[in-house]
């Protein structure tokens, strides 16, 4: 026997893969083909630095936005469902008073240049009358405004007889003027009709 062919046979008692069974020549051709699937890092010749193709590229981006959608769960509540926007916004409310009945019991007539000093003056609809209580749901604001409704107190018969307070039924359309927060009386507010609307429209004219 050679030097060479002793030299092999100590090789091959050293070799610790010798006492191993045969590898499946399937499983080594997938090896081999994952291997060389892999994405390498090429070096330029002329600067000397390493570049990545764009695959490797492609994963970091995955990477940063996978992270930026953990972040996001985490700051808005663990990925818990919100209650989606309602587009209903709470009503306003206009509240009116009725006047002091001796500040009321001096009745002037009924013109376009003193109504055209109201501060709230509209034209409206009686939705309900409930516990002395009016809501009304105004159509057009002549001046003052807006509101959803207004809500005033209903007058007494004594009122009525006195100063033309307005007794509202449900269901009727107003014309309502208001000075400091109170009705104005006097025959400046009441049920609408022709003569009233040519008032209103005299005085809040532009």
């Amino acid at each position: 026997m050679s030097d060479d062919d002793q030299l092999r046979t100590r090789l091959r008692e050293a070799d610790p893969a010798a006492r191993l069974p045969p590898a499946d020549p399937e499983r080594v051709s997938r090896l081999l083909d994952d291997a060389m699937s892999l994405d390498t890092p090429t070096e330029s010749r002329a600067t000397g630095t390493r570049r990545r193709s764009p695959l490797t590229w492609l994963v970091a981006a995955a990477a940063v936005v996978l992270i930026a959608l953990a972040a996001t769960f985490v700051l808005t509540g663990r990925g818990e469902p919100s209650a989606p926007p309602s587009d209903e916004s709470p009503a306003s409310s206009l509240e009116l008073a009725l006047p002091d009945q001796e500040t009321a019991g001096r009745c002037m007539v009924p013109t376009p240049a003193v109504l055209g000093r109201a501060e709230v003056a509209f034209d409206g609809e009686v939705a309900s009358v409930a516990d002395g209580r009016v809501v009304l749901r105004p159509t057009q604001f002549y001046v003052g405004g807006p509101a959803d409704q207004v809500e005033v107190a209903q007058a007494s018969e004594s009122m009525q007889d006195l100063v033309l307070g307005v007794r509202f039924q449900e269901g009727e359309r107003y014309l309502v003027a208001a000075n400091g927060g109170d009705v104005m009386v006097c025959g400046f507010s009441g049920p609408w009709s022709e003569r009233l609307a040519r008032l209103y429209e005299g005085a809040f004219a532009e």
